[in-house]
């Protein structure tokens, strides 16, 4: 059996949950937020601000649920539709060969925010051994999350592309 070590997450896990407030919560009654790229009527559009690659992009609903079984059917819709609007601006802006698209709900499936339901969608390509931190703690990403922000939001914008 192999093992794949990300110990880099335990701080930014263990900082989100000792802080008191809920990242998502946070970002989704801040219009400044700087990582926000677009909002739906019921969900939102964020970077991770520890990518697994560029362009990983979350997109959370409003209401602070934990478990998708909680969520109502409106913001189920609308996280789903913000999904596909970001698989669509991700493709035009990196041209990726394909996407890992879920939600790990519960911290035993890895969830880091396992109180506020979030959709992960991390860009691929061929060849990417990226995906994971596993070598001395590096990860290595060609682009500074606010051109990252920039490309995104603007491909998100009802014009955009």
């Amino acid at each position: 059996m192999q093992h794949l070590f990300a110990p880099w997450r335990f701080a930014y896990v263990s900082q989100a949950d000792s802080s008191g407030g809920c990242i998502f919560c946070e970002a989704a009654h801040n219009e400044a937020d700087p990582l926000t790229l677009a909002r739906g009527e019921r969900s939102f559009a964020l970077l991770n601000r520890y990518p697994y690659t560029s362009g990983h992009t979350m997109v959370a609903p409003f209401a602070h649920v934990g478990d998708l079984s909680e969520l109502d059917t409106a913001a189920l819709v609308d996280v789903m539709r913000l999904g596909q609007r970001v698989v669509r601006a991700l493709r035009r802006v990196y041209q990726p060969h394909g996407f890992n698209v879920g939600f790990n709900l519960g911290e035993a499936a890895g969830a880091g925010i396992a109180t506020h339901l979030h959709l992960h969608v991390v860009p691929r390509w061929r060849g990417d051994t990226n995906f994971m931190t596993v070598n001395a703690e590096v990860r290595v990403l060609p682009e500074d999350l606010g051109e990252t922000r920039a490309k995104l939001r603007q491909a998100l914008e009802p014009d955009g592309g």
